[in-house]
């Protein structure tokens, strides 16, 4: 067992909530500490609200949930031997070519094949899982399709101040406007019992990083994972993103984001704020009374890849996520 792990005395269950490329770094963080024995149950809960791409068509031809997240999770948790390694990479194989198959994934593929064969998305997503030796579990936010719809001002020259409804993920992520909060249709979707069931046993609850709007904020739009998050006695850390994103969030500093989060879920307790050092160096100091005033604490760390993209390592994110958690007595 690790430093870290003998100081918790016990193994930690984590649930991590997102979507896309960030939720993958989530995990491929996460996933390091189960190796190290620091976490021994991991599960991740995605959002389900594609409409673009190889999972849009795969949801509007099927009417299943859009996969292309559940996907990007699973691949993420697939171990970093030969074995895994070439799994993720067959699951997140896209198709060439000008016919039908042009810009299908394969993992959309098996996961849809597996929703027809057992007629149970959570089996399926286990399934699939089993075979990959995946280190965690993944589930889906919800059971049943849905779409985000976004208040959005600016769209209308005629009046900048007009506030115009965009829906769908795509759409609400290339906006030209400022999104000022988030729904969803319908607006109480049913939930995934077993991702509720894992968050009340759940120790940690990390939120984000992420397209804010689109990602990571959905969770908290379902009702009933909201409450769950709320009556849980797990402490929650939100991750916050290196850098603005073009349509989403322009020109947020990582306060904004902060206080978008509060807006959306005003009662959400958090535990702790996990920040890039260098994205948070010009507005420090508003962070810091932002995170304070929440009964927060704020952790600074060296989060980012060394090749200069505004991407998390995963690396040092394992090592910020095991420090957050040795720092709290067992």
């Amino acid at each position: 067992m690790t430093p870290v792990g003998r100081a918790l005395q016990r193994a930690q269950s984590v649930v991590a909530f997102g979507g896309g490329h960030g939720l993958a770094a989530t995990l491929q963080a996460l996933r390091r500490l189960v190796d190290d024995l620091v976490v021994d149950d991991l599960t991740a809960v995605v959002t389900v609200a594609d409409n673009g791409g190889s999972s849009g068509r795969l949801r509007s031809e099927f009417g299943v949930l859009p996969p292309g997240d559940l996907r990007m999770a699973l691949a993420a948790l697939c171990s970093p031997d030969r074995w895994g390694d070439t799994w993720a990479q067959v699951l997140q194989h896209r198709f060439a070519g000008q016919g039908e198959m042009r810009g299908h994934v394969i993992g959309n593929l098996l996961i849809v094949g597996l929703w027809e064969q057992l007629g149970d998305p959570v089996a399926a997503l286990d399934w699939v899982g089993r075979l990959l030796g995946t280190s965690g579990r993944v589930l889906p936010m919800a059971l049943t399709p849905l779409d985000i719809t976004a208040d959005v001002r600016g769209l209308d020259p005629a009046d900048p101040d007009l506030l115009t409804t965009v829906r769908g993920q795509v759409e609400i992520a290339t906006t030209d406007g400022v999104i000022t909060s988030i729904a969803l249709d319908p607006p109480d979707p049913t939930p995934c019992p077993e991702a509720i069931e894992a968050v009340h046993g759940a120790d940690w609850v990390v939120l984000g990083p992420g397209s804010w709007f689109t990602s990571v904020i959905p969770h908290l739009m379902v009702p009933a994972l909201r409450e769950a998050m709320i009556g849980s006695d797990a402490r929650v850390v939100v991750t916050l993103n290196l850098t603005e994103q073009e349509g989403e969030t322009p020109g947020f500093e990582a306060s904004d984001h902060l206080a978008v989060l509060a807006q959306h879920a005003p009662d959400l307790r958090l535990h702790t704020v996990l920040a890039d050092e260098r994205h948070v160096a010009d507005g420090l100091e508003d962070l810091e009374d932002l995170v304070r005033a929440t009964g927060a604490t704020l952790v600074v760390a060296d989060l980012a890849r060394d090749d200069g993209t505004p991407r998390h390592d995963p690396a040092k994110l394992a090592a910020a996520y095991a420090g957050i958690m040795a720092s709290v007595p067992a």
